[in-house]
């Protein structure tokens, strides 16, 4: 009896194993993931080669496909050519890896985008994710930015002095636009939009996206970050994930590979669905990514096969609770509200309560809004709601 016992328990551990190989293997087909780790291809030594822009993506793939299921196409020049971006496409799915694509205006292109992406549901199957529209929305509202180099922004205050005459007025006004703008995508190209973003996330999600990667850029604090994405991926029932991106103006730009190796980790535990390196311009043969980094997303690679448990292990129990609309950077204290006012008589308390809350609890505390809305899903989530308007730093 107990030979047979041992040999039952063997075969269930061997059965587990094989279960968790299976869902995280990026060479399986049969299986999704519960966790994507990949690169952002976003540089080529010659934009103007269509065939030394698919050497670049062949040889990136050929070098993280062992250490990742994800890759990311980042450059416009891959998705305005039909003939490589079926190539490339190609190519990334016979290495095992599931891809994005990156979607810019879509008047440009010459070729009918809804009918690629419904062929390539078919072709491709889940191994197409979606496509990536609209860069850091949020964060060039805040910095004044235009989204494309030529559209204008979502809010305009000399247009629309009275809509976005107070902050409510403001989140209103850029949750309608930019949800227009991703509704007729959706219906017209794909139903999942990816975007990248530094700020404002919980309106980028109102308007509609999916999948939003909160970026780890600068030596900005990481915990602020998944606090921010985290807290409103989880309102809104969306997925969220983080993009590491340039820590310096000026070369090596990314990161110590050790660097981000934690930063990975700490996203995973945290449990982010999603974990991407930003890889541009190329300094390397391999954009930013030297063997440090490689050697970084090896180790995490490992890391997640042995540790499934951890995903996620850093479950949020505390929120801290915004008003309404006000859409203020949470990039430092003085910073700006929509890009339109400056910091006022609440972003100091703001700023040093939250950052209070994250020296008491790290990646365990999320930072949502107060919206009727979204009241019984927070309410649930969290064992405790810290108010903008209580004191939450006793003298």
């Amino acid at each position: 009896m107990r030979v047979k016992r041992a040999i039952s328990a063997a075969m269930l551990i061997a059965l587990v194993t094989l279960l968790l190989f299976v869902t995280l293997d990026p060479l399986n087909p049969k299986h999704l993931p519960d966790f994507y780790v990949g690169v952002a291809f976003a540089y080529s030594h010659n934009l103007n080669d269509s065939g030394v822009i698919f050497s670049d993506l062949a040889d990136l793939v050929d070098r993280v496909k062992g250490s990742t299921n994800l890759f990311i196409i980042s450059i416009p020049q891959v998705s305005l050519n039909q003939t490589l971006l079926n190539q490339s496409c190609d190519y990334i799915s016979a290495a095992g890896l599931n891809f994005i694509i990156l979607y810019t205006d879509t008047t440009t292109y010459n070729y009918n985008l809804a009918d690629w992406t419904r062929n390539a549901n078919q072709t491709y199957g889940g191994k197409f994710l979606g496509v990536y529209r609209i860069d850091e929305p949020g964060g060039k509202e805040l910095e004044n930015a235009p989204l494309n180099g030529t559209q204008s922004r979502f809010l305009n205050p000399d247009d629309y002095n009275q809509s976005v005459r107070n902050y409510t007025g403001a989140a209103q006004q850029y949750v309608s636009f930019l949800g227009a703008h991703l509704s007729y995508l959706k219906e017209r190209l794909y139903p999942t939009i990816f975007t990248s973003d530094f700020g404002l996330y919980w309106f980028d999600y109102e308007a509609g996206y999916e999948t939003i990667f909160g970026e780890f850029v600068w030596n900005h604090s990481r915990e602020m970050t998944i606090s921010l994405v985290r807290g409103a991926a989880a309102a809104h029932h969306k997925d969220w994930g983080v993009i590491v991106t340039w820590m310096y103006e000026q070369e090596p730009y990314l990161e110590s590979g050790d660097q981000l190796y934690d930063d990975l980790v700490l996203a995973y535990r945290a449990g982010a669905k999603y974990a991407v390196v930003f890889n541009y311009p190329n300094i390397t043969q391999f954009g930013l990514l030297k063997d440090e980094h490689f050697n970084a997303l090896s180790k995490f690679w490992s890391y997640i096969k042995n540790n499934p448990q951890e995903h996620g292990i850093n479950r949020a129990d505390v929120a801290y609770v915004l008003p309404a609309g006000y859409g203020f950077g949470m990039r430092r204290r003085d910073d700006n509200i929509w890009g339109i006012w400056n910091a006022d008589e609440l972003s100091g308390k703001v700023w040093d309560d939250a950052n209070f809350l994250l020296d008491q609890y790290g990646s365990k505390f999320d930072i949502v809004y107060s919206d009727p809305q979204y009241a019984d899903a927070i309410a649930v989530r969290y064992e405790r709601l810290f108010f903008w308007n209580e004191t939450v730093i006793s003298s």
